[in-house]
C-alpha cells in the first residue's frame, strides 16, 4: 500500500476508532501500547520479587510455607492503579489486565527466586460469578505472565466449590471464617511435584490465598508460590 494512502487510513480509523491511553485518555501512545509513557511513569513498582522476606512473604510466614511471593505493584484508593483494575473487574478491559500480567511476568522472570515455577493457577472465581463477569480476572492476569514466562495456565483443577460474600468490609478473622473450606482440587496429579504459582489481582489479608493455597499444598510434594497485581496493606 501506498505510505500517503496508508496514513489517511490509518488517521481516518483513528478518528472513528480512537487508541487512547487506558489511565488518562490521552491519544500520544503507541497502537500496542495501553498505557501511555507518562501513565507507566506513574505505576507504583513494588521490586518485591527480588527481596527475600519482602511484605507478602511476611504475611503468610505461619500460616502457609511459600517458596516466594511478590506483588507487582503498590495500591492506593483514588490513583491509577486503582483505575486500572477497576477497568480490568467492572469493564471488560481485559487488555489492560493481561499488560499488567506481563509487567508482573517480567520482573518474575528478572529474579532468580521463581526460576522453578511448573505451573500457573489464577485464584478461581465461583462459577456464577464469573459467567455474570465474562472471565476470571486472575486468569487474564494469569495470561499475561504466562506469555512472558511460557509457562502454562491450567484452569479448574482447583475449584471454588461455594459462593462466599464479599471480603471488603470483613476483618481478618472473619474474611478467613468466609473463605475457609471454599475450594477443592479436582484432579490432585496435575498438581503432584510441581511448584505453582497461584495467581490473583489484590491482596489485602492474604485469607482467600492462603485458602486456596492450602489445597493446592495438601496434593504430593508440590510448592507454592503467589504473585498478584496489586499490595494493598491493611
Amino acid at each position: 500500500m501506498h505510505p500517503v494512502l496508508e496514513h489517511i487510513i490509518s488517521s481516518a480509523l483513528h478518528v472513528f476508532y480512537p487508541h487512547v491511553c487506558t489511565g488518562c485518555g490521552s491519544d500520544l501512545l503507541g497502537e500496542d501500547n495501553q498505557l501511555c509513557l507518562h501513565c507507566q511513569h506513574d505505576l507504583p513498582h513494588t521490586g518485591f520479587a527480588v527481596i527475600p522476606d519482602n511484605p507478602i512473604e511476611k504475611q503468610f510466614w505461619g500460616r502457609i510455607p511459600l517458596e516466594a511471593g511478590h506483588s507487582e505493584f503498590y495500591f492506593a484508593k483514588e490513583f491509577l492503579l486503582q483505575h486500572l483494575i477497576h477497568q480490568l473487574k467492572y469493564k471488560g478491559n481485559q487488555d489492560i489486565g493481561k499488560y499488567l500480567g506481563e509487567l508482573t511476568g517480567m520482573s518474575l522472570r528478572n529474579s532468580t527466586r521463581f526460576q522453578t515455577l511448573d505451573a500457573i493457577i489464577p485464584l478461581p472465581l465461583y462459577p456464577e460469578k464469573e459467567r455474570k463477569r465474562g472471565y476470571n480476572q486472575a486468569a487474564v492476569i494469569a495470561e499475561g505472565i504466562s506469555s512472558v514466562l511460557s509457562i502454562p495456565v491450567i484452569y479448574d483443577v482447583v475449584i471454588r466449590s461455594h459462593a462466599t460474600e464479599t471480603q471488603t468490609r470483613k476483618h481478618r478473622t472473619e474474611r478467613w471464617e468466609n473463605v475457609s473450606r471454599s475450594f477443592r482440587i479436582t484432579d490432585p496429579q496435575q498438581l503432584a511435584g510441581k511448584h505453582v504459582l497461584l495467581v490473583d489481582d489484590v491482596i489485602t489479608t492474604g485469607a482467600t490465598l492462603e485458602a486456596c493455597g492450602q489445597v493446592i499444598l495438601e496434593t504430593p510434594s508440590s510448592k507454592l508460590s503467589i504473585a498478584t497485581l496489586a499490595y494493598a496493606p491493611k
